[in-house]
């Protein structure tokens, strides 16, 4: 592969495949015992390298059991690449790190025909993409040729390369890391591929005792080597076709909708949700409430994902302001602001 960037590739498995797998039944749904456990040792394993962010590490794994991708956008130094890493590692899976950077090509991202001169023939070199968990570090560090490059793979899952598609295995994850900081050498990510991405999250600093206890506990090397796996692939798609099950009524759905549309309608707002964003939103809720042991979804779990899930495909209007008049500091407070004012619909006798 060229020598653009730096690709690591690890595979937690003894033996990984490229090919799609053949047509297999569907993957039987836990019991709700079998997925809390699971759901508990994955979120202890993660709690343990990351201490005092229990609420990223929520976030993580319920776009993880969600079946969508995370980016998390914060500050140089506070666990962003830690936070993947620590995901990756509680997963038996094939795991791929892609450090970003201006240099990247594509093809080192894909992957790449290669000619077999005693075959004749040309053969299919798979790339870093080719994984079931992908950790793009520093993502908009580079080109957005290169960032485009993942459009694809986000969405439809698979790879297409010289004219031939090649499928990528399931679960397939991305979890892309970048610095809204530093501005000098870095590629905004267009907003499809903002898009795809089900949630942002930032991680923020720990507070006082969460630090105290990092600077103790890192004296005897890093706390991702003691890290074992949870849970298989098997495993992991049982769990996903769990949360699949999870019931969301029709008033729920309805809920939904409205605060999705509600942005577009918003005088604050020049771009508003897709209605891709309104399919994540609640497939999260789904995950969110699998997690809490239910299997039906709440408003709650609408509003406590909203933010998350729909602030980073917004843009707002130069010196936005609030109905009130106030100044819009962030599009999170629209966000909020659409939630509170959306009113929770009554079911019906249909639902």
């Amino acid at each position: 592969m060229p020598e653009h960037g730096r690709v690591d590739s690890v595979s937690t498995t003894s033996s990984t495949t490229h090919q799609p797998e053949t047509a297999a039944p569907a993957d039987a749904p836990l019991s709700a015992e079998q997925f809390a456990e699971l759901g508990a040792g994955i979120r202890r394993a993660m709690n343990g390298v990351l201490d005092g962010k229990p609420d990223a590490v929520d976030a993580a794994l319920t776009v993880l059991l969600a079946e969508g991708h995370l980016l998390i956008e914060d500050v140089p130094g506070v666990g962003k690449t830690m936070l993947a890493r620590a995901l990756a590692r509680c997963i038996a899976g094939t795991v791929s790190r892609i450090q970003f950077t201006p240099d990247l090509l594509p093809a080192d991202i894909t992957g790449v025909s290669v000619f077999r001169q005693q075959l004749g023939t040309f053969e299919f070199t798979p790339g870093p993409v080719f994984a079931h968990i992908v950790i793009g570090d520093e993502i908009n560090r580079a080109s957005p040729k290169t960032q485009s490059a993942l459009l694809e793979c986000m969405e439809e899952q698979q790879v297409t390369v010289d004219g031939r598609t090649h499928h990528l295995e399931s679960p397939f994850l991305v979890v892309a890391t970048q610095n809204p900081i530093e501005m000098e050498g870095t590629y905004a990510l267009p907003e499809a591929q903002r898009d795809r991405f089900m949630a942002r999250i930032s991680i923020g600093y720990p507070d006082a005792e969460s630090e105290a206890l990092m600077v103790r506990d890192r004296e005897h090397g890093s706390p991702l080597d003691r890290v074992e796996p949870v849970v298989d692939v098997a495993g992991l798609r049982r769990m996903i076709a769990t949360v699949r099950e999870v019931y969301v009524s029709p008033a729920v759905e309805r809920y939904a909708v409205a605060i999705v549309q509600a942005t577009r309608d918003d005088s604050a707002l020049r771009l508003g949700a897709s209605p891709r964003s309104t399919l994540q939103l609640v497939r999260a809720s789904r995950a969110r409430a699998a997690l809490d042991g239910r299997d039906f979804v709440l408003p709650d779990d609408i509003d406590a994902l909203a933010t998350t899930v729909l602030s980073h495909r917004m843009v707002l209007v130069p010196r936005a302001q609030h109905p009130d008049g106030s100044a819009v500091r962030s599009v999170d407070e629209v966000v909020d602001r659409i939630v509170a004012a959306t009113p929770v619909p009554v079911p019906t006798a249909r639902d």
